[in-house]
């Protein structure tokens, strides 16, 4: 597996109970820490907001990969850019001004990256290649942690890599839903650079082992 693989745990499958302990546990390991905003339109779930994202900041010194599964992306990016966060994501499913969208998070000092969902072809992003940070492949269906992942999501991370290289572009391919040790490996191999993972980190006895695994 490559070594310049990434880890991001998705702290929706922490214990919000105690979420300072949860962040403690892979802070030695963790690349990124992923949130997923959900709106309860765009996807069946209502999640976190703005509270959440505080308090991560305020506990934690990894940096913030925020995910905006919401139908209106644009109303939110500025409130959660104030939290710094390295990679703010938005849906192509969602963006009418995708472009516009794309720089205005550039502006506010964040990675701007696009998420398509397990039913959105790769050629969407044909156009917009060349404005993006990164490309989020959702490999679930998005709005539930704990999903199995699918495989499909495989040839859709190479497609990318092979635009990627083909016109000699640097973004980032990221991968959400159902990674694990198990399929970490030809995930990367395939072309990803960074993996999103919740329930195999924080349902796991050891989610330090399990970060390391992966990057290994």
């Amino acid at each position: 597996m490559s070594e310049l693989a990434k880890v991001s745990p998705s702290i929706l499958a922490a214990d919000f109970s105690n979420l300072e302990r949860g962040i403690k546990k892979i802070e030695n390991c963790a690349d990124y820490i992923h949130l997923d905003v959900m709106d309860g339109h765009f996807v069946p779930n209502l999640s976190f907001g703005y509270p959440v994202a505080d308090a991560i900041k305020r506990t934690s010194n990894i940096p913030m990969d925020i995910h905006l599964m919401v139908s209106n992306p644009s109303q939110h990016i500025e409130g959660f850019a104030k939290y710094n966060p390295k990679i703010l994501i938005v849906h192509y499913e969602v963006c009418n001004n995708l472009y516009r969208t794309l720089q205005r998070i550039r502006e506010l000092g964040s990675k701007a990256f696009v998420a398509i969902n397990p039913h959105t072809p790769v050629i969407v992003l044909d156009d917009i290649l060349e404005s993006l940070d990164g490309v989020l492949v959702m490999s679930v269906n998005p709005g539930f942690s704990g999903q199995k992942f699918i495989e499909r999501s495989i040839r859709k991370v190479f497609m990318l890599s092979e635009m990627r290289k083909a016109r000699d572009l640097d973004f980032e391919i990221m991968v959400d839903g159902g990674v694990s040790p198990s399929n970490a490996s030809r995930i990367v191999e395939a072309g990803a650079d960074i993996l999103v993972m919740g329930s195999a980190v924080f349902k796991s006895e050891d989610p330090e082992s399990v970060c390391r695994a992966v990057k290994s």
